[in-house]
């Protein structure tokens, strides 16, 4: 059978880096993974005991297609213990995982063939599924000098029928401040542009609170998950806050694509989000990881660095020591055992002399990951 156009996306390379480090410790190597944005931790504790008790006395069944009403509520709630913001429940949708808000976001609001801005470098997956959905990417060329983040004059002469920034940001994981997101909302409005936050990486923060759209305006969509502060990848579970006068659109779109999110997911993510203790103990593990890749990487040659605010990456500029960075990853995992990704999934222009290196596993496997980089770099010099 013949295949659409539109199913000719591009390989998500981490995912190609994943299988080739569970190959060689299928061989009997140990492999230090910084290649994968996923918590070294599982969900918390209370969540999982919250999922057994629901097992024991809940069919768990489709729930209503916006999720779990008491899920919704919890999740208004945090908007007013994180950011001060008053909002309603009624404004929030679970989907599964941020993917599906993804989907539902560029489903309600572009057509096919409309030209949505997303920056470069940039979370590959918004590039592929725009065009999956017959929309076109328009990568916007961010600058160092700008924190590898669009600004408002990139969106001049775009003709864009919509704007998608995350922050923080996957790979770089730098942030944008409220002037530097108000100007890129208010640009984005004036050239009739839908925006959309990409805040999957809220609460991992090191210096400064990260700055939610919803406190500069109501008219964005906003995207969020339960997979990275509250350590939840797995179970698919994540969630879109949209203007009231389109929650009835996207319930239609979600009815007919998804029917709901998983319900034993949306129990174990409503139980997650009173664990605060464990969740702050992981964002420790985090921040030692951090200072020791700041400190560790330029010391083993890796000298241009974005700087890192939040998530758990660190994206560098490897110009100065290949001109392919999918063949020096591979050498990187042949030789030091250390699994990163080429920066090609997140910049296809620029992406052949970049590299990602995450720190979400444990404090113990970045020091070795550290040291293993070190020695293969004296080696390679």
């Amino acid at each position: 059978m013949r295949n659409s156009s539109r199913s000719k996306v591009d390989p998500f390379i981490v995912m190609d880096v994943m299988e080739a480090a569970r190959k060689a410790e299928e061989a009997g190597r140990h492999i230090i993974h910084m290649e994968v944005g996923q918590p070294s931790t599982g969900a918390p504790e209370a969540a999982r005991r919250a999922l057994a008790a629901a097992l024991e006395t809940d069919s768990l069944g489709y729930t209503v297609a916006l999720g779990l009403p008491t899920l919704r509520k919890r999740i208004a709630q945090l908007y007013g213990e994180w950011y001060n913001v008053d909002l309603n429940p009624e404004r929030v949708v679970i989907t599964p995982g941020s993917s599906g808000a993804f989907i539902l976001s560029f489903t309600a609001l572009f057509d096919s063939g409309d030209r949505v801005g997303i920056g470069a470098p940039g979370y590959p997956s918004y590039r592929q599924i725009l065009s999956a959905l017959g929309m076109v990417p328009v990568d916007i060329e961010t600058a160092p000098e700008n924190r590898l983040q669009p600004v408002a004059a990139d969106l001049r002469g775009q003709n864009l029928a919509g704007l998608m920034v995350a922050s923080p940001a996957n790979p770089t994981g730098t942030m944008l401040s409220k002037p530097a997101l108000a100007s890129l909302m208010e640009a984005a409005a004036e050239a009739g542009a839908s925006f959309i936050s990409d805040e999957i990486y809220h609460g991992l923060e090191y210096e400064a609170k990260a700055v939610t759209a919803l406190e500069i305006s109501d008219e964005a969509y906003v995207i969020n998950s339960f997979s990275k502060y509250f350590s939840m990848t797995g179970w698919r579970v994540g969630w879109m806050v949209v203007p009231e006068d389109h929650v009835r659109t996207i319930e239609r779109i979600a009815q007919n694509m998804f029917i709901c999110a998983p319900h034993a997911s949306q129990v174990a993510a409503l139980a997650a989000m009173d664990c605060t203790e464990e969740l702050q103990g992981n964002l420790a593990v985090y921040a030692k990881n951090r200072q020791l890749m700041l400190d560790g990487l330029p010391k083993a040659g890796f000298t241009k660095i974005a700087p890192p605010d939040g998530a758990f990456y660190v994206y560098a500029d490897v110009s100065d020591l290949t001109q392919d960075s999918r063949a020096f990853a591979a050498e990187i995992l042949e030789k030091a055992g250390v699994a990163v990704t080429p920066g090609l999934d997140f910049d296809p222009k620029r992406g052949a002399t970049t590299l990602r290196f995450s720190y979400a596993r444990s404090t113990t496997d970045i020091e070795e990951g550290l040291a293993r980089l070190a020695r293969f770099m004296a080696v390679r010099a």
